[in-house]
């Protein structure tokens, strides 16, 4: 993966830290809060959107009020950790919902994933008759998580 560093101003980093904090706003207050008009505003949303620095607008959900209340962070080996074997994990981890993250790490693990699911049962499951059932993975450390102290989607944006 190649590094494509977009260059922002300042109020393209304002716009942003707005946006992260709540983008269900409309543009009008946007504007007002990062202090420009809203027509400027809209056009420099569009052109991050363009520029692929605003990739989607979602809605986060509470993961409790939707009954999902057992995380788990799994570290994955792989028996062997080819090129071609990881491609098949890769493509393989994008079939589970039930993994809401992965990143492919360095060390004694090859993944790191987080799963998220109604309860340990579930998790039993998904450990059983997904990740441990093929050739491709020879251990699994589970971490269990049990308080979340932060969780936050927004990016570290600095105004300097």
């Amino acid at each position: 993966m190649t590094s494509r560093k977009v260059s922002l101003d300042l109020g393209d980093v304002r716009i942003l830290k707005e946006l992260q904090h709540d983008s269900s706003r409309p543009i009008a207050e946007i504007a007002k809060r990062v202090g420009m008009s809203q027509t400027p505003c809209w056009r420099r949303i569009r052109r991050l959107k363009d520029m692929g620095v605003i990739r989607a607008q979602v809605s986060l959900l509470d993961r409790e009020a939707l009954g999902l209340d057992f995380v788990a962070y799994a570290f994955v080996k792989l028996a062997l950790p080819s090129r071609e074997n990881m491609e098949r994990f890769d493509r393989r981890i994008h079939g589970w919902k039930e993994v809401v993250f992965c990143e492919r790490v360095t060390g004694a693990v090859d993944y790191l994933i987080k799963v998220v699911v109604d309860d340990i049962r579930a998790y039993d499951d998904f450990l059983r008759y997904k990740l441990l059932d093929n050739d491709l993975v020879s251990d699994v450390q589970s971490r269990i998580v049990v308080a979340t102290v932060k969780e936050s989607t927004e990016l570290p944006l600095y105004e300097d």
